[in-house]
């Protein structure tokens, strides 16, 4: 195991499964915030896990494991890609298998790449996704206890004074048992088996000294049901027991459903977590071993036949394929690979028969890096939710304190005992915060997974929120904008055929190896202009080449090569200037001492580009280049691509005070860039986007990951952030609003005046009913029109 030097500040995003309620967050979050050596925890009960920063120096995984258990949760470790070697495992040398061994935490250092650090001996850890109970098996389990729940309270109803005034029923009860002791014996199944989840939550809660809408629905339904024992004890009277099991009913049914859709929210993380195979073919003493992919080591060989995926991340030693990328960087054509190839775990080869020498395993491959950045993004908060998680906490001590005053008032009021306790248990059952809690996690939930299928990564909540907000994307011209390649643009011949022209200079520039060479043989062979082949090949540095062409004398360069060499230009002079005047180079071409004609060069834009500045026009935002280019070259492309303003030859260093003068202005600046000399630039701006063919540093620095390295994916970032922010105003905006229509309501204040009252049946399916519209509407986001893909 690699080890490195120990930092006071490692993450680990564990596993903890059995978080049934968003408000159970609170019991993870209080607990393991007072841990020493634990500096920041965020919980998505969504996902199902947490973000925790800690110092190593201090704590240890297994130390975060026990707590998390403590709390009544399952934790089997690190929530990490099935095909990642255990994090608490050291591989052996090949065909032995792991040994447990130290505590490893993968630490991201400056390039991007994870290092272990650690060395208590503490029990194996898992992956985090497959343990404990699954959110399929949570879903189960609350259908049953709702079905219990259900199949009681038809009886108890039936036989209540609810049955008989409003259903008209009057039937006689079996074994000649008061009513109340009949509805007493019904209940104790509903109270000790479906209800049991919210008692329990409700002591964790208490026990953490934090408040969660367990204690909410364990003290509605308790009260009613306790309260109703007494009087039956103490010789009858009227009693609550169909309050108390509808309500439990309408509460476990709501978030049974409630449960199901967040559980959709969840399809992205899952869909990446299983798309690693479970095993590869490794060559060992020339033969291929089918082993785990777990136990693939650096440095081992693989093979992958046609069809089959390719285990980790490596570079092709021997063999040509076209390789299907598309479920891991979402570029949707085939990629050719050949010798020397670098290609991604789990991405598919095609057709080709590849042997793959395996450069990064476990922790260290891009899927895992890609499925740890979507994991704590999903984990993060935005501001948003940091307010209102603080308010879901106060508004389940207003509900107790709300349900406590009820009771008092109406008491006051000359009220029956029973009228009094049926309003206040209704306060506290229609206050409960879930619906607050999952407003806008969920939605973060579906806007990063729906970033990730496009190859758009968000590394945290306030990049989707940030992004939603630009106003001005400023993108670096070089790499981002162009290919970063020269290509011909230009063909200009004098007194030769052009075809003629592209032949002869393509067969001296095959001699070269300059950039330009390259472009303008590229041109020729996609043309079809011929081939011949060059002698007497003469390099002249820094001013082009000569050579004979079949017995012509070819002279390929800058103006200074046709002056050592005599050559008057004559009427291509002028055509020449207006080349450069636009930003191209030019490349002057003579034979047999006579001008022949010019080609000119440039920088092409990508495919998409144009698309891409459209794209944000249309969304209302301004689009600014920024280059270290001369102005003309900048103005060519910024023309062609329609972009609104144009900052050129400006120095590496210059890059981010740049991004400071455009933000003095007021406006929400994003950067677009590839390089270490963005990476300032990337940092300084309000939203940092890296283009992932870039630098492992501006990759490092930016908010936003584009794998594709597709412009077009910048307009697709910003609407994800739009749709994102957008749905998650909703939910907060509908939490609220229901909480504040409905804590009235609850409290029988406008009985006197217009009869109206809200039963604690009903309180529980309004509330569970809030919390599943707003999982519902988070994942209408997944219908979110995204400017089109290129291809």
């Amino acid at each position: 195991m690699s080890t490195g030097r120990l930092k006071d500040r490692s993450t680990a995003i564990l596993d903890v499964s059995g978080l049934q309620w968003a408000s159970e967050q609170n019991v993870v979050r209080a607990v393991l915030g007072r841990r020493p050596g634990v500096r920041e925890v965020e919980v998505n009960p969504v996902a199902q896990t947490a973000t925790v920063v800690f110092d190593p120096r201090i704590t240890s995984l297994a130390e975060l494991r026990r707590w998390v258990e403590e709390c009544g949760y399952h934790c089997s470790g690190q929530s990490v890609p099935s095909h990642i070697c255990d994090p608490m495992l050291e591989p052996d040398p090949p065909g032995e298998g792991h040994r447990p061994t130290a505590t490893a935490v993968h630490e991201p250092s400056a390039g991007g790449q994870d290092i272990q650090v650690g060395h208590e001996p503490a029990p194996a850890m898992g992956h985090g996704g497959h343990a404990g109970m699954s959110m399929e098996a949570m879903v189960a389990d609350m259908r049953n206890r709702f079905l219990v729940a259900a199949v009681l309270s038809v009886p108890i109803l039936v036989w209540s004074p609810i049955g008989r005034t409003v259903f008209g029923l009057d039937v006689p009860v079996p074994f000649a048992l008061r009513e109340d002791v009949w509805a007493l014996l019904l209940s104790l199944p509903v109270i000790f088996y479906s209800s049991w989840i919210f008692f329990d939550g409700a002591v964790r809660a208490l026990r953490a000294r934090t408040l969660d809408m367990m204690v909410l629905v364990a003290v509605a339904i308790g009260a009613g049901w306790l309260y109703s024992v007494y009087i039956t004890l103490t010789g009858g009277g009227e009693v609550f027991y169909e309050a108390a099991t509808v309500l439990a009913a309408f509460v476990l049914l709501g978030h049974w459903f409630e449960m199901r859709a967040r559980g959709g929210a969840n399809d992205a993380i899952r869909a990446l977590l299983d798309l690693a195979p479970p095993r590869a073919l490794v060559i060992r003493d020339g033969e291929p071993v089918e082993v785990p992919t777990a136990e693939v080591l650096t440095g081992d060989l693989l093979l992958v036949r046609p069809g089959a995926k390719i285990a980790v991340d490596g570079v092709v030693e021997d063999g040509e394929s076209e390789v299907d990328e598309s479920m891991v960087t979402g570029e949707s054509l085939p990629v050719h690979k050949a010798v020397g190839s670098a290609v991604i775990g789990a991405t598919i080869n095609k057709n080709g028969t590849l042997r793959v020498r395996a450069t990064k395993v476990g922790a260290d491959t891009a899927l895992a890096q890609i499925v740890r950045l979507v994991q704590q993004a999903q984990n993060s908060k935005a501001p948003g939710q940091r307010l209102a998680d603080r308010a879901a906490f106060w508004l389940v001590f207003v509900a107790l304190a709300g349900g406590g005053l009820t009771l008092a008032v109406w008491l006051l009021a000359g009220a029956a005992a029973g009228t009094a306790v049926l309003f206040a248990i209704t306060v506290v059952v229609v206050t409960c915060p879930d619906a607050l809690g999952l407003a806008t996690p969920t939605a973060i939930m579906v806007g990063t997974g729906l970033g990730a299928k496009r190859g758009v990564l968000f590394k945290n909540a306030m990049a989707l929120e940030t992004s939603a907000r630009v106003q001005a994307v400023v993108m670096d011209k070089t790499g981002t904008l162009t290919k970063g390649e020269p290509e011909v643009t230009d063909l200009i011949a004098d007194g030769v055929d052009e075809d003629e022209l592209l032949r002869l200079v393509a067969a001296v520039e095959r001699e070269s190896e300059h950039p330009l060479a390259e472009a303008i043989v590229r041109h020729a062979e996609a043309r079809g202009s011929g081939t011949s082949q060059a002698v007497k090949f003469v390099n002249v540095p820094g001013h082009g080449a000569t050579a004979e062409v079949d017995g012509r004398r070819v002279v390929v360069g800058n103006r200074r090569l046709m002056e050592a060499e005599g050559i008057d230009l004559g009427l291509l002079a002028a055509r020449r200037d207006e080349l450069a005047a636009s930003g191209r180079t030019a490349v002057i071409v003579a034979v047999d001492g006579r001008p022949a004609g010019l080609i000119g060069i440039a920088d092409a834009p990508r495919e998409t580009s144009a698309a891409a500045v459209a794209a944000l026009h249309a969304a209302g935002v301004e689009v600014i280049m920024l280059t270290g280019d001369n102005e003309a070259t900048a103005r060519r492309i910024a023309e062609k691509l329609g972009i609104d303003a144009v900052i050129a030859e400006v120095l590496p260093g210059e890059k981010a005070s740049k991004i400071v003068e455009l933000q003095r202005g007021g406006r929400k600046v994003a950067m677009v860039g590839d390089g270490v000399n963005d990476a300032p630039a990337l940092a300084q701006a309000d939203l940092g986007i890296a283009i992932g063919a870039g630098t492992d540093v501006a990759i490092e620095t930016a908010d936003v990951v584009l794998m594709r390295s597709d412009p077009l994916d910048v307009p697709t970032a910003l609407a994800i952030g739009r749709g994102t922010l957008r749905k998650m105003r909703q939910n907060l905006g509908w939490a609220v609003g229901y909480n504040a229509i409905a804590l009235p309501i609850a409290a029988g204040v406008f009985e006197p005046a217009f009869g109206l009252v809200l039963r604690p049946e009903l309180a529980a399916l309004s509330m569970s009913g809030s919390s599943f519209i707003v999982a519902v509407n988070a994942l209408t986001l997944k219908r979110l029109r995204l400017p089109a893909p290129d291809h």
